[in-house]
């Protein structure tokens, strides 16, 4: 499977993916050889039911709104280079990415980037806040039946009582950051397959 992924991918087309992603060489054609196996339509695209054959998305409760974020806004499809950029999100940051030039662009698997990447699995409307009906939902994505729609509205009140400093009734991305200023994730945002 590597030898059919690195002779349908350019070197040029490596090289451009490794600087933009991060990601090895041997990730990028491990990654191509995974998409071309998803691939089912062999039309060099994903569509939504293509990752919903995913086992790992099928079981998440997330499930849905990870694989929303592969799509730009009023697409359907996904080539391999929004694939691999998507994906690069979850890529660990390497001790030597840490001290890069401050002029060049930030990577994509930044923590801020990271941290943007999850507020935008909260923010259903896309509307640059999470609502108390926003965060609801998303919970009720998470734990399904199991607490009633009063619990799951007295944790989305409280949540957004301690992360709401603006007073608007919201979360906004900054406020997002502030609350998740301790939690590791570089740890909770990796995806084993890279590895």
């Amino acid at each position: 499977m590597g030898s059919r992924a690195s002779t349908l991918l350019r070197d040029e087309e490596i090289e451009e993916i490794k600087k933009e992603t991060g990601f090895s060489h041997s990730q990028i054609t491990r990654l191509y050889s995974r998409f071309t196996s998803l691939d089912k339509g062999e039309n060099g695209t994903l569509s939504r039911e293509d990752f919903q054959r995913i086992p790992e998305l099928a079981i998440n409760p997330l499930g849905d709104r990870i694989i929303n974020a592969f799509f730009p806004e009023g697409e359907d499809q996904v080539n391999f280079r929004g694939f691999i950029r998507t994906l690069s999100h979850f890529r660990p940051i390497e001790d030597n990415e840490k001290s890069k030039d401050a002029n060049a662009a930030e990577p994509l698997n930044s923590r801020s980037n990271k941290l943007l990447f999850a507020f935008r699995l909260y923010d259903l409307d896309r509307d640059d806040k999470i609502s108390r009906d926003e965060l609801q939902q998303v919970l009720r994505m998470m734990v399904g039946a199991n607490i009633s729609d009063e619990q799951l509205g007295s944790i989305a009140d409280r949540t957004i009582q301690e992360a709401d400093v603006d007073g608007d009734g919201a979360i906004c991305f900054s406020e997002f950051v502030k609350v998740l200023e301790k939690v590791d994730v570089e740890q909770k945002m990796s995806i084993r397959f890279l590895h």
